[in-house]
């Protein structure tokens, strides 16, 4: 096994697999109305979510792969809850546009620093406010429906209109970081082109 290979294979990078293999059983419960056991496994995964991002930065444990990973697992949960409380919820899919967009512009802007050879930035605590407001609002919906049968379109509207609210502020603040991260590019790119001619002239002198 190579020396990145074994840094690669750690504690916060384990869960975060795990949270992408929790992804099915997840599906399979709220398809099937199982909504208890679809409630604890979104706890779950909540938990190894957060759990992952501490242990790598208590223990220097930050990897690139670990970068890329992490926000995969995220919105692989994130379209797969969407589209089952779409199936239960079939109002929200305003909501629903909303956040698929906002997944997909994130997918667009990190497999375009992925083409300038920049590097994806690590997830933000904005990111992960997003993720958590996800999570909470799912997790109650979920849980109100399994535990006692309950559910109610105000309440569904307000916890998914608070969620949306803050994966665009999510959205609004990455796409600063990524157009800062281009521009900065950029400037580098300028220098080394300034410098190259520079070293050219002295070499013709």
């Amino acid at each position: 096994m190579s020396r990145s290979l074994k840094k690669a294979v750690n504690v916060p990078n384990t869960l975060t697999a795990l949270r992408i293999v929790l992804i099915w059983p997840l599906v399979v419960f709220l398809l099937n109305d199982n909504y208890l056991m679809a409630g604890v496994v979104v706890l779950a995964s909540a938990v190894t979510d957060m759990f992952d991002g501490l242990i790598a930065r208590k223990f220097n444990q930050i990897t690139d792969i670990g970068k890329v990973l992490d926000p995969i697992a995220d919105k692989l949960t994130l379209m797969a809850v969407v589209i089952c409380v779409n199936l239960i919820y079939p109002d929200i899919r305003p909501f629903v546009l909303v956040l698929f967009t906002k997944e997909l512009m994130m997918l667009f802007g990190g497999a375009f620093l992925l083409r300038v050879k920049i590097k994806p930035p690590a997830a933000r605590w904005f990111g992960k406010v997003s993720t958590v407001v996800f999570y909470t609002s799912v997790t109650v919906l979920i849980l109100l429906k399994a535990i006692w049968g309950y559910t109610d379109q105000t309440l569904t509207t307000v916890l998914l209109s608070i969620t949306t609210a803050s994966m665009l502020f999510s959205l609004v603040r990455y796409t600063v970081m990524f157009m800062g991260l281009v521009r900065e590019k950029d400037e580098e790119r300028k220098m080394e082109e300034k410098l190259k001619d520079r070293n050219s002239q002295n070499s013709d002198e």
